[in-house]
Protein backbone atom coordinates (compact mmCIF):
# COMPACT_ATOMS: atom_id res chain seq x y z
CA UNK A 1 0.00 0.00 0.00
CA UNK A 2 3.21 1.94 0.17
CA UNK A 3 2.21 3.96 -3.58
CA UNK A 4 -1.21 4.02 -2.66
CA UNK A 5 -0.80 6.16 1.24
CA UNK A 6 2.50 7.98 0.17
CA UNK A 7 0.71 9.77 -3.10
CA UNK A 8 -2.78 10.47 -0.98
CA UNK A 9 -1.01 11.67 2.54
CA UNK A 10 -3.08 15.35 1.97
CA UNK A 11 -6.49 16.55 0.45
CA UNK A 12 -6.74 17.38 -3.03
CA UNK A 13 -5.16 21.04 -3.10
CA UNK A 14 -2.88 21.01 0.09
CA UNK A 15 0.54 20.20 -0.69
CA UNK A 16 2.29 17.14 1.44
CA UNK A 17 4.50 17.79 4.17
CA UNK A 18 5.93 14.25 5.46
CA UNK A 19 9.13 13.75 7.27
CA UNK A 20 10.15 10.02 8.75
CA UNK A 21 13.53 11.70 10.15
CA UNK A 22 14.20 13.49 13.77
CA UNK A 23 14.87 17.61 13.12
CA UNK A 24 16.82 20.01 15.29
CA UNK A 25 14.33 23.08 16.19
CA UNK A 26 16.23 25.23 13.76
CA UNK A 27 15.77 23.17 10.59
CA UNK A 28 12.05 22.80 10.88
CA UNK A 29 9.73 25.15 8.41
CA UNK A 30 6.52 26.91 9.11
CA UNK A 31 5.26 27.51 6.20
CA UNK A 32 4.09 30.85 4.90
CA UNK A 33 3.10 30.45 1.60
CA UNK A 34 1.86 27.60 0.89
CA UNK A 35 -0.93 25.26 2.33
CA UNK A 36 -0.02 21.72 4.46
CA UNK A 37 -1.51 19.63 7.06
CA UNK A 38 0.15 21.88 9.22
CA UNK A 39 -1.90 25.23 8.41
CA UNK A 40 -4.92 23.67 6.22
CA UNK A 41 -7.00 22.66 9.44
CA UNK A 42 -7.53 26.12 11.28
CA UNK A 43 -10.48 27.36 10.89
CA UNK A 44 -14.09 25.99 10.38
CA UNK A 45 -13.90 27.18 6.48
CA UNK A 46 -10.65 25.25 5.91
CA UNK A 47 -12.57 21.94 7.49
CA UNK A 48 -15.38 22.62 5.40
CA UNK A 49 -13.45 22.73 2.70
CA UNK A 50 -11.41 19.72 3.27
CA UNK A 51 -15.20 18.08 3.33
CA UNK A 52 -16.33 19.50 0.07
CA UNK A 53 -13.09 17.80 -1.46
CA UNK A 54 -14.28 14.45 -0.13
CA UNK A 55 -17.66 15.07 -1.13
CA UNK A 56 -15.91 15.79 -4.63
CA UNK A 57 -13.89 12.16 -3.95
CA UNK A 58 -17.05 9.99 -3.40
CA UNK A 59 -18.56 11.88 -6.77
CA UNK A 60 -15.92 11.39 -8.81
CA UNK A 61 -15.27 7.74 -7.80
CA UNK A 62 -18.21 6.64 -9.48
CA UNK A 63 -19.13 9.33 -12.12
CA UNK A 64 -15.87 10.84 -13.72
CA UNK A 65 -16.32 9.18 -17.03
CA UNK A 66 -13.96 6.29 -16.63
CA UNK A 67 -16.03 3.33 -17.04
CA UNK A 68 -14.29 1.68 -14.37
CA UNK A 69 -16.83 3.56 -11.79
CA UNK A 70 -19.17 1.00 -13.52
CA UNK A 71 -17.49 -2.22 -12.38
CA UNK A 72 -20.47 -2.26 -9.71
CA UNK A 73 -22.89 -2.48 -12.64
CA UNK A 74 -21.05 -4.75 -15.33
CA UNK A 75 -20.49 -8.06 -15.60
CA UNK A 76 -23.95 -8.64 -12.35
CA UNK A 77 -26.86 -9.78 -12.80
CA UNK A 78 -28.38 -7.10 -14.18
CA UNK A 79 -26.08 -5.65 -17.01
CA UNK A 80 -23.20 -7.30 -19.41
CA UNK A 81 -21.09 -5.79 -21.80
CA UNK A 82 -23.14 -5.82 -25.08
CA UNK A 83 -19.99 -5.64 -27.82
CA UNK A 84 -19.51 -9.23 -26.11
CA UNK A 85 -15.82 -8.43 -26.27
CA UNK A 86 -13.67 -10.28 -24.21
CA UNK A 87 -12.15 -7.20 -22.12
CA UNK A 88 -11.84 -6.41 -18.51
CA UNK A 89 -12.55 -2.72 -18.67
CA UNK A 90 -16.20 -4.11 -19.20
CA UNK A 91 -16.08 -7.34 -17.72
CA UNK A 92 -16.26 -9.48 -20.67
CA UNK A 93 -14.22 -11.97 -19.27
CA UNK A 94 -14.13 -11.93 -15.30
CA UNK A 95 -10.22 -13.35 -15.08
CA UNK A 96 -8.99 -10.42 -17.63
CA UNK A 97 -11.17 -7.62 -15.13
CA UNK A 98 -10.25 -9.08 -12.03
CA UNK A 99 -6.56 -9.97 -11.23
CA UNK A 100 -4.01 -8.62 -9.22
CA UNK A 101 -2.53 -6.12 -12.21
CA UNK A 102 -5.44 -5.44 -13.43
CA UNK A 103 -6.85 -1.63 -13.82
CA UNK A 104 -10.43 -2.08 -12.06
CA UNK A 105 -9.61 -3.10 -8.27
CA UNK A 106 -6.83 -0.77 -8.33
CA UNK A 107 -8.64 1.79 -9.27
CA UNK A 108 -11.32 1.43 -6.29
CA UNK A 109 -8.56 0.60 -3.82
CA UNK A 110 -6.85 4.22 -4.19
CA UNK A 111 -9.76 5.85 -4.53
CA UNK A 112 -11.58 4.18 -1.22
CA UNK A 113 -7.94 4.61 0.52
CA UNK A 114 -8.00 8.57 -0.74
CA UNK A 115 -11.76 9.25 0.89
CA UNK A 116 -10.15 7.19 4.35
CA UNK A 117 -7.14 8.96 4.57
CA UNK A 118 -8.49 12.16 3.91
CA UNK A 119 -11.12 11.56 6.59
CA UNK A 120 -8.36 10.80 8.97
CA UNK A 121 -5.96 14.11 8.18
CA UNK A 122 -10.05 15.08 9.51
CA UNK A 123 -10.27 13.41 12.27
CA UNK A 124 -6.99 13.30 13.80
CA UNK A 125 -7.00 17.28 13.49
CA UNK A 126 -9.76 18.34 15.27
CA UNK A 127 -8.60 16.85 18.24
CA UNK A 128 -5.58 19.65 18.35
CA UNK A 129 -8.21 22.57 17.19
CA UNK A 130 -8.35 25.21 19.35
CA UNK A 131 -10.19 27.45 17.30
CA UNK A 132 -13.03 25.81 16.23
CA UNK A 133 -16.18 25.64 18.92
CA UNK A 134 -17.40 21.61 20.57
CA UNK A 135 -20.23 22.25 18.28
CA UNK A 136 -18.38 22.82 15.19
CA UNK A 137 -15.89 20.25 15.77
CA UNK A 138 -18.77 17.77 16.30
CA UNK A 139 -20.95 18.81 12.91
CA UNK A 140 -17.24 18.46 10.89
CA UNK A 141 -16.73 15.33 13.12
CA UNK A 142 -19.97 13.54 11.98
CA UNK A 143 -19.47 14.37 8.64
CA UNK A 144 -15.77 12.60 8.03
CA UNK A 145 -16.73 9.68 10.75
CA UNK A 146 -19.19 8.83 7.58
CA UNK A 147 -16.87 9.42 4.69
CA UNK A 148 -14.50 6.80 6.40
CA UNK A 149 -17.28 4.32 7.37
CA UNK A 150 -18.57 5.38 3.65
CA UNK A 151 -15.00 4.22 2.76
CA UNK A 152 -14.20 0.89 4.76
CA UNK A 153 -17.93 -0.22 3.65
CA UNK A 154 -16.83 -0.58 0.01
CA UNK A 155 -13.70 -2.08 0.37
CA UNK A 156 -14.95 -4.64 3.14
CA UNK A 157 -17.53 -5.93 0.57
CA UNK A 158 -15.33 -6.05 -2.31
CA UNK A 159 -11.91 -7.53 -0.70
CA UNK A 160 -12.92 -8.79 2.63
CA UNK A 161 -10.94 -7.98 5.75
CA UNK A 162 -8.21 -4.86 4.65
CA UNK A 163 -5.60 -2.75 6.41
CA UNK A 164 -7.92 -0.76 8.96
CA UNK A 165 -6.24 2.41 8.98
CA UNK A 166 -7.40 5.22 11.95
CA UNK A 167 -4.86 7.60 12.13
CA UNK A 168 -3.39 10.30 9.82
CA UNK A 169 -0.72 8.77 7.56
CA UNK A 170 2.29 11.30 7.96
CA UNK A 171 5.75 9.04 6.66
CA UNK A 172 5.64 6.44 4.45
CA UNK A 173 4.47 2.87 5.83
CA UNK A 174 5.44 -0.26 4.46
CA UNK A 175 3.90 -2.94 7.12
CA UNK A 176 0.41 -2.80 6.51
CA UNK A 177 -1.39 -5.92 7.21
CA UNK A 178 -5.04 -6.83 7.07
CA UNK A 179 -7.57 -6.80 9.36
CA UNK A 180 -10.53 -9.62 9.72
CA UNK A 181 -13.61 -8.66 8.02
CA UNK A 182 -15.59 -8.44 11.70
CA UNK A 183 -12.97 -6.30 13.04
CA UNK A 184 -13.66 -3.78 9.75
CA UNK A 185 -17.59 -3.71 9.99
CA UNK A 186 -16.70 -3.20 13.86
CA UNK A 187 -15.37 0.21 12.91
CA UNK A 188 -17.83 1.17 10.62
CA UNK A 189 -20.42 0.89 12.89
CA UNK A 190 -18.16 2.92 15.64
CA UNK A 191 -18.15 5.39 12.82
CA UNK A 192 -21.76 5.62 11.56
CA UNK A 193 -23.02 5.95 15.45
CA UNK A 194 -20.75 8.80 16.06
CA UNK A 195 -22.51 10.22 12.49
CA UNK A 196 -26.07 9.56 13.11
CA UNK A 197 -25.75 11.22 16.34
CA UNK A 198 -24.06 14.74 14.99
CA UNK A 199 -25.21 15.09 11.93
CA UNK A 200 -28.20 17.28 11.75
CA UNK A 201 -31.68 16.69 10.37
CA UNK A 202 -32.11 16.38 6.55
CA UNK A 203 -33.97 20.21 6.40
CA UNK A 204 -31.54 21.59 7.87
CA UNK A 205 -28.62 20.35 5.34
CA UNK A 206 -27.97 22.17 1.78
CA UNK A 207 -29.28 19.68 -0.94
CA UNK A 208 -25.82 17.07 -1.68
CA UNK A 209 -24.90 17.41 2.07
CA UNK A 210 -25.19 14.83 4.73
CA UNK A 211 -27.98 14.21 7.44
CA UNK A 212 -28.80 12.25 10.35
CA UNK A 213 -30.64 10.20 7.26
CA UNK A 214 -27.78 8.88 5.76
CA UNK A 215 -26.31 7.54 8.29
CA UNK A 216 -29.24 6.10 9.58
CA UNK A 217 -29.57 4.07 6.03
CA UNK A 218 -26.14 3.22 5.63
CA UNK A 219 -26.66 1.51 9.30
CA UNK A 220 -29.23 -0.04 8.47
CA UNK A 221 -27.50 -1.70 5.84
CA UNK A 222 -24.82 -2.73 7.96
CA UNK A 223 -26.73 -4.19 10.78
CA UNK A 224 -28.02 -6.54 7.48
CA UNK A 225 -23.98 -7.65 7.34
CA UNK A 226 -24.16 -8.20 10.83
CA UNK A 227 -27.94 -10.19 11.12
CA UNK A 228 -28.81 -7.71 13.90
CA UNK A 229 -32.46 -7.54 12.17
CA UNK A 230 -33.93 -5.25 14.99
CA UNK A 231 -31.20 -2.68 14.50
CA UNK A 232 -31.58 -2.85 11.26
CA UNK A 233 -35.13 -2.02 11.16
CA UNK A 234 -34.51 0.77 14.23
CA UNK A 235 -32.44 2.54 12.11
CA UNK A 236 -34.35 2.23 8.34
CA UNK A 237 -37.90 3.35 10.64
CA UNK A 238 -35.98 6.18 11.73
CA UNK A 239 -35.97 7.25 8.00
CA UNK A 240 -39.40 6.00 7.18
CA UNK A 241 -40.83 7.67 9.79
CA UNK A 242 -39.06 10.97 9.73
CA UNK A 243 -41.83 13.28 8.60
CA UNK A 244 -39.95 15.15 5.69
CA UNK A 245 -39.33 11.99 3.75
CA UNK A 246 -42.45 10.51 1.91
CA UNK A 247 -42.03 8.39 -1.96
CA UNK A 248 -43.54 10.75 -4.08
CA UNK A 249 -47.00 9.23 -5.65
CA UNK A 250 -47.94 12.24 -7.81
CA UNK A 251 -46.42 13.74 -10.82
CA UNK A 252 -43.92 16.67 -10.27
CA UNK A 253 -41.34 18.37 -11.41
CA UNK A 254 -39.78 20.01 -14.97
CA UNK A 255 -41.74 17.73 -17.48
CA UNK A 256 -45.00 16.89 -14.90
CA UNK A 257 -47.19 18.59 -17.87
CA UNK A 258 -45.58 15.98 -20.40
CA UNK A 259 -46.75 12.74 -21.02
CA UNK A 260 -44.28 10.26 -18.23
CA UNK A 261 -45.49 8.84 -15.02
CA UNK A 262 -44.40 9.84 -11.59
CA UNK A 263 -41.48 6.81 -11.72
CA UNK A 264 -40.12 8.82 -15.07
CA UNK A 265 -40.42 12.10 -13.04
CA UNK A 266 -37.89 10.88 -10.18
CA UNK A 267 -35.02 10.96 -13.01
CA UNK A 268 -36.19 14.31 -15.06
CA UNK A 269 -33.40 16.99 -14.79
CA UNK A 270 -34.12 19.24 -11.80
CA UNK A 271 -36.24 16.69 -9.99
CA UNK A 272 -33.94 14.71 -7.94
CA UNK A 273 -33.74 17.53 -4.40
CA UNK A 274 -35.70 18.28 -2.35
CA UNK A 275 -35.51 21.95 -3.27
CA UNK A 276 -37.34 20.39 -6.66
CA UNK A 277 -40.30 18.90 -4.40
CA UNK A 278 -38.63 15.53 -4.07
CA UNK A 279 -39.84 14.18 -0.57
CA UNK A 280 -37.84 10.53 -1.42
CA UNK A 281 -34.31 12.00 -2.20
CA UNK A 282 -32.08 10.75 0.83
CA UNK A 283 -28.17 11.89 -0.20
CA UNK A 284 -28.00 13.52 -4.05
CA UNK A 285 -24.76 13.48 -6.46
CA UNK A 286 -24.84 17.55 -7.41
CA UNK A 287 -23.62 18.04 -10.63
CA UNK A 288 -23.95 21.48 -12.76
CA UNK A 289 -23.25 22.11 -16.19
CA UNK A 290 -20.12 24.68 -17.00
CA UNK A 291 -19.47 25.31 -13.04
CA UNK A 292 -16.37 25.17 -11.62
CA UNK A 293 -16.27 21.67 -9.86
CA UNK A 294 -19.83 20.71 -11.30
CA UNK A 295 -18.03 18.16 -13.78
CA UNK A 296 -20.84 18.16 -16.52
CA UNK A 297 -19.50 20.01 -19.80
CA UNK A 298 -21.97 21.68 -22.48
CA UNK A 299 -19.15 20.77 -25.01
CA UNK A 300 -17.63 17.72 -24.42
CA UNK A 301 -18.35 14.46 -22.14
CA UNK A 302 -17.32 14.38 -18.48
CA UNK A 303 -19.58 12.77 -14.89
CA UNK A 304 -22.00 10.68 -15.23
CA UNK A 305 -21.78 9.08 -18.69
CA UNK A 306 -24.74 6.64 -18.76
CA UNK A 307 -26.22 7.57 -21.23
CA UNK A 308 -23.10 7.09 -23.39
CA UNK A 309 -22.12 3.68 -22.03
CA UNK A 310 -26.09 2.75 -21.81
CA UNK A 311 -28.08 3.84 -24.52
CA UNK A 312 -28.02 2.28 -28.11
CA UNK A 313 -26.24 3.22 -30.91
CA UNK A 314 -29.39 4.52 -32.75
CA UNK A 315 -27.74 6.77 -35.59
CA UNK A 316 -25.46 3.60 -36.61
CA UNK A 317 -29.06 1.56 -37.76
CA UNK A 318 -29.98 0.71 -41.50
CA UNK A 319 -33.15 0.00 -42.13
CA UNK A 320 -34.67 -3.32 -43.58
CA UNK A 321 -33.65 -1.91 -47.67
CA UNK A 322 -29.67 -1.21 -45.98
CA UNK A 323 -30.38 2.29 -46.10
CA UNK A 324 -29.98 4.65 -43.60
CA UNK A 325 -32.99 4.49 -40.48
CA UNK A 326 -31.81 6.59 -38.04
CA UNK A 327 -31.85 10.95 -38.34
CA UNK A 328 -28.87 10.62 -35.92
CA UNK A 329 -28.74 11.03 -31.62
CA UNK A 330 -31.76 12.71 -30.99
CA UNK A 331 -32.75 13.90 -27.53
CA UNK A 332 -35.91 12.25 -27.15
CA UNK A 333 -36.77 8.61 -25.97
CA UNK A 334 -37.00 7.09 -29.32
CA UNK A 335 -33.46 7.54 -29.86
CA UNK A 336 -32.38 7.89 -26.50
CA UNK A 337 -29.99 10.74 -26.81
CA UNK A 338 -26.18 10.13 -27.47
CA UNK A 339 -25.67 6.16 -27.27
CA UNK A 340 -22.91 3.57 -27.92
CA UNK A 341 -24.10 0.44 -26.97
CA UNK A 342 -21.57 -0.28 -24.21
CA UNK A 343 -23.88 -1.67 -21.46
CA UNK A 344 -27.02 -4.13 -22.08
CA UNK A 345 -29.25 -5.30 -19.86
CA UNK A 346 -28.79 -9.04 -19.01
CA UNK A 347 -32.08 -10.92 -19.87
CA UNK A 348 -32.95 -11.49 -16.37
CA UNK A 349 -33.33 -7.53 -16.78
CA UNK A 350 -34.73 -7.25 -19.58
CA UNK A 351 -37.56 -9.75 -19.35
CA UNK A 352 -37.59 -12.09 -16.25
CA UNK A 353 -38.16 -9.56 -13.73
CA UNK A 354 -41.05 -8.05 -14.99
CA UNK A 355 -42.78 -11.45 -15.95
CA UNK A 356 -45.55 -11.30 -13.20
CA UNK A 357 -46.72 -8.24 -14.08
CA UNK A 358 -45.04 -6.85 -17.36
CA UNK A 359 -47.57 -4.59 -18.45
CA UNK A 360 -49.00 -3.65 -15.35
CA UNK A 361 -45.89 -1.66 -13.33
CA UNK A 362 -44.94 1.79 -14.44
CA UNK A 363 -41.07 1.29 -13.87
CA UNK A 364 -41.50 -1.12 -17.10
CA UNK A 365 -43.73 1.57 -18.77
CA UNK A 366 -42.30 2.84 -22.49
CA UNK A 367 -41.51 5.99 -20.31
CA UNK A 368 -39.15 4.47 -18.27
CA UNK A 369 -37.55 1.14 -20.11
CA UNK A 370 -37.66 1.71 -23.92
CA UNK A 371 -38.39 -1.35 -25.95
CA UNK A 372 -38.79 -0.40 -29.54
CA UNK A 373 -36.83 2.32 -32.10
CA UNK A 374 -39.10 3.90 -34.70
CA UNK A 375 -37.19 4.53 -37.99
CA UNK A 376 -36.75 8.38 -37.91
CA UNK A 377 -35.01 8.89 -40.67
CA UNK A 378 -37.54 10.67 -43.08
CA UNK A 379 -36.25 9.85 -46.27
CA UNK A 380 -36.33 6.54 -45.48
CA UNK A 381 -39.50 3.64 -46.86
CA UNK A 382 -39.73 2.60 -43.17
CA UNK A 383 -40.04 5.87 -41.55
CA UNK A 384 -41.84 5.79 -38.45
CA UNK A 385 -41.72 1.57 -38.15
CA UNK A 386 -40.38 -0.83 -35.63
CA UNK A 387 -36.92 -1.54 -35.96
CA UNK A 388 -38.18 -4.59 -33.21
CA UNK A 389 -40.41 -5.95 -36.21
CA UNK A 390 -38.51 -4.80 -39.05
CA UNK A 391 -34.91 -4.91 -38.18
CA UNK A 392 -32.33 -3.32 -40.66
CA UNK A 393 -29.28 -5.73 -41.76
CA UNK A 394 -26.77 -4.30 -40.04
CA UNK A 395 -28.91 -4.77 -36.33
CA UNK A 396 -29.59 -8.75 -37.63
CA UNK A 397 -25.77 -8.52 -38.21
CA UNK A 398 -24.80 -6.86 -34.85
CA UNK A 399 -27.50 -7.26 -31.88
CA UNK A 400 -25.53 -5.08 -29.86
CA UNK A 401 -26.67 -1.91 -31.85
CA UNK A 402 -30.28 -1.67 -30.51
CA UNK A 403 -31.69 -3.58 -27.05
CA UNK A 404 -34.67 -2.28 -24.91
CA UNK A 405 -32.69 0.51 -22.46
CA UNK A 406 -33.69 2.11 -19.45
CA UNK A 407 -34.30 5.83 -19.80
CA UNK A 408 -33.04 7.18 -16.44
CA UNK A 409 -29.96 7.55 -18.29
CA UNK A 410 -31.18 10.51 -20.39
CA UNK A 411 -32.78 13.66 -20.32
CA UNK A 412 -34.82 13.87 -23.27
CA UNK A 413 -35.56 17.58 -24.69
CA UNK A 414 -33.46 18.35 -21.43
CA UNK A 415 -29.57 18.54 -22.89
CA UNK A 416 -27.81 21.75 -22.47
CA UNK A 417 -28.21 24.11 -25.36
CA UNK A 418 -24.67 24.21 -26.48
CA UNK A 419 -24.76 20.39 -27.47
CA UNK A 420 -27.62 20.77 -29.71
CA UNK A 421 -26.40 20.57 -33.74
CA UNK A 422 -30.10 21.58 -34.30
CA UNK A 423 -32.52 22.36 -31.24
CA UNK A 424 -35.47 22.13 -33.37
CA UNK A 425 -35.01 18.15 -34.71
CA UNK A 426 -33.34 17.81 -31.64
CA UNK A 427 -30.35 16.61 -33.08
CA UNK A 428 -27.12 16.15 -30.64
CA UNK A 429 -23.67 17.02 -31.33
CA UNK A 430 -20.93 14.69 -30.98
CA UNK A 431 -19.98 15.86 -27.80
CA UNK A 432 -22.96 14.87 -25.50
CA UNK A 433 -23.03 11.42 -23.77
CA UNK A 434 -23.32 12.60 -20.24
CA UNK A 435 -26.60 11.89 -17.75
CA UNK A 436 -27.40 16.07 -17.56
CA UNK A 437 -29.20 15.17 -14.11
CA UNK A 438 -28.27 14.67 -10.05
CA UNK A 439 -28.00 10.82 -9.30
CA UNK A 440 -29.44 9.63 -6.35
CA UNK A 441 -26.94 8.15 -3.62
CA UNK A 442 -29.90 7.08 -1.29
CA UNK A 443 -33.44 7.23 -1.74
CA UNK A 444 -36.29 6.46 0.30
CA UNK A 445 -37.72 3.38 -1.95
CA UNK A 446 -34.42 1.62 -1.24
CA UNK A 447 -34.50 2.18 2.37
CA UNK A 448 -38.34 0.09 2.26
CA UNK A 449 -36.12 -2.48 0.81
CA UNK A 450 -33.43 -2.28 3.48
CA UNK A 451 -36.55 -2.86 6.63
CA UNK A 452 -38.13 -5.59 3.88
CA UNK A 453 -34.45 -7.67 4.23
CA UNK A 454 -34.58 -7.01 7.99
CA UNK A 455 -37.78 -8.27 8.34
CA UNK A 456 -37.30 -11.36 6.57
CA UNK A 457 -34.51 -11.88 8.30
CA UNK A 458 -36.62 -11.56 11.93
CA UNK A 459 -39.23 -13.90 10.19
CA UNK A 460 -41.75 -11.47 9.54
CA UNK A 461 -42.98 -11.87 6.52
CA UNK A 462 -46.10 -10.00 6.36
CA UNK A 463 -44.49 -6.84 7.70
CA UNK A 464 -41.58 -7.87 4.89
CA UNK A 465 -44.33 -8.07 2.04
CA UNK A 466 -45.56 -4.72 3.45
CA UNK A 467 -42.52 -2.49 2.86
CA UNK A 468 -42.10 -4.15 -0.94
CA UNK A 469 -45.84 -3.29 -1.17
CA UNK A 470 -45.27 0.30 -0.54
CA UNK A 471 -42.98 0.68 -3.64
CA UNK A 472 -45.27 -1.86 -5.67
CA UNK A 473 -48.21 0.45 -5.14
CA UNK A 474 -46.12 3.36 -6.60
CA UNK A 475 -45.60 1.15 -9.29
CA UNK A 476 -49.38 0.01 -9.63
CA UNK A 477 -47.47 -3.77 -10.14
CA UNK A 478 -49.72 -6.48 -8.41
CA UNK A 479 -48.76 -6.73 -4.71
CA UNK A 480 -46.78 -9.18 -3.19
CA UNK A 481 -47.80 -12.02 -1.11
CA UNK A 482 -45.85 -12.84 2.36
CA UNK A 483 -45.30 -15.92 1.48
CA UNK A 484 -43.22 -14.58 -1.57
CA UNK A 485 -41.00 -13.09 0.15
CA UNK A 486 -37.41 -14.18 -0.67
CA UNK A 487 -34.01 -12.71 -0.61
CA UNK A 488 -34.26 -13.15 -4.07
CA UNK A 489 -37.59 -11.95 -4.87
CA UNK A 490 -35.98 -9.10 -2.52
CA UNK A 491 -33.26 -8.64 -5.26
CA UNK A 492 -35.64 -8.72 -7.73
CA UNK A 493 -37.66 -6.09 -6.70
CA UNK A 494 -34.28 -3.75 -6.41
CA UNK A 495 -33.39 -4.59 -9.88
CA UNK A 496 -36.87 -3.19 -11.00
CA UNK A 497 -36.79 -0.01 -8.28
CA UNK A 498 -32.80 0.52 -8.42
CA UNK A 499 -31.09 -0.05 -11.68
CA UNK A 500 -28.58 2.54 -12.30
CA UNK A 501 -28.77 3.72 -8.67
CA UNK A 502 -27.43 0.90 -6.61
CA UNK A 503 -24.39 -0.14 -6.86
CA UNK A 504 -25.15 -4.21 -7.82
CA UNK A 505 -22.36 -5.41 -6.85
CA UNK A 506 -21.89 -4.48 -3.60
CA UNK A 507 -25.34 -5.41 -3.12
CA UNK A 508 -24.84 -8.86 -4.24
CA UNK A 509 -21.36 -9.22 -2.19
CA UNK A 510 -22.58 -8.07 1.02
CA UNK A 511 -25.08 -11.11 0.38
CA UNK A 512 -22.65 -13.50 -0.62
CA UNK A 513 -24.42 -13.92 -3.85
CA UNK A 514 -21.87 -12.41 -6.62
CA UNK A 515 -21.09 -15.84 -8.45
CA UNK A 516 -24.43 -17.49 -7.62
CA UNK A 517 -26.37 -14.58 -9.54
CA UNK A 518 -24.20 -13.89 -12.57
CA UNK A 519 -23.70 -17.56 -13.23
CA UNK A 520 -27.77 -18.25 -13.23
CA UNK A 521 -28.61 -14.86 -14.99
CA UNK A 522 -25.65 -13.58 -16.91
CA UNK A 523 -24.78 -15.37 -20.21
CA UNK A 524 -22.02 -13.52 -21.44
CA UNK A 525 -20.00 -14.25 -17.42
CA UNK A 526 -21.75 -17.46 -16.43
CA UNK A 527 -18.86 -19.44 -18.14
CA UNK A 528 -15.87 -17.09 -16.86
CA UNK A 529 -16.95 -16.66 -13.71
CA UNK A 530 -14.38 -18.44 -11.09
CA UNK A 531 -15.42 -19.05 -7.49
CA UNK A 532 -12.87 -16.66 -6.08
CA UNK A 533 -14.49 -14.12 -8.43
CA UNK A 534 -16.58 -13.22 -5.27
CA UNK A 535 -13.99 -11.28 -4.17
CA UNK A 536 -11.61 -8.55 -5.59
CA UNK A 537 -8.11 -9.29 -5.90
CA UNK A 538 -5.24 -7.21 -3.62
CA UNK A 539 -3.64 -5.00 -6.37
CA UNK A 540 -0.30 -6.70 -7.01
CA UNK A 541 1.53 -3.05 -6.60
CA UNK A 542 0.09 -2.68 -3.17
CA UNK A 543 1.59 -6.31 -1.74
CA UNK A 544 4.92 -5.63 -3.52
CA UNK A 545 5.32 -1.80 -1.75
CA UNK A 546 4.87 -3.05 1.33
CA UNK A 547 7.79 -5.15 2.02
CA UNK A 548 7.86 -5.05 5.78
CA UNK A 549 4.32 -6.65 6.42
CA UNK A 550 2.63 -8.89 4.74
CA UNK A 551 -0.44 -8.18 3.03
CA UNK A 552 -2.38 -11.62 2.19
CA UNK A 553 -3.33 -12.05 -1.26
CA UNK A 554 -7.34 -13.24 -1.46
CA UNK A 555 -7.72 -16.66 -2.23
CA UNK A 556 -7.58 -17.87 -6.19
CA UNK A 557 -5.22 -15.00 -7.02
Amino acid sequence: MKSTIKNILAIILFSAMTSSCVEDDFLKETPLDFYSTGNSFVTYENYQGALTDIYAQVRNLKFNANENGYAHLYGTDMMINARRTSDGLRFGNYSVALNPTSGIPLYHWNGLYKIITSANSIIDRLEENTVLTEEEKKSVAAEAHFFRAFGYRNLVYLFGGVPLLLNEVTAPTTDFVRATKVEVINQIVSDLLIAKENLPGINAVEDGKLSNLVANQLIAEIYLEQEKWDEAIAASSIVIDDPSTALMTERFGSLKNQDGDVFYDLFRVGNQNRKGGNTEAIWVAQFEVDILGGVLSSTNLGGNVLERVHAPAVFTLTDPNGKRGSAGSLSNLNAGGRGVSFMRPTQYMEQTVWADDFTGDIRNSKYNYVRDFKYDEPSSAWFDSSAVKYPGPNLKAESWRWYPWISKVTTPGQHPDNLYANKETGLLTNGAGSTYSDQYYMRLAETYLIRAEAYLGQGNLAKAADDINMLRNRAKAKPVMPSEVTIDYILDERARELSFEEDRRLTLARLGKVVERVRKYNDLNSSNILDHHGLWPIPAREIEANINGKLEQNPGY
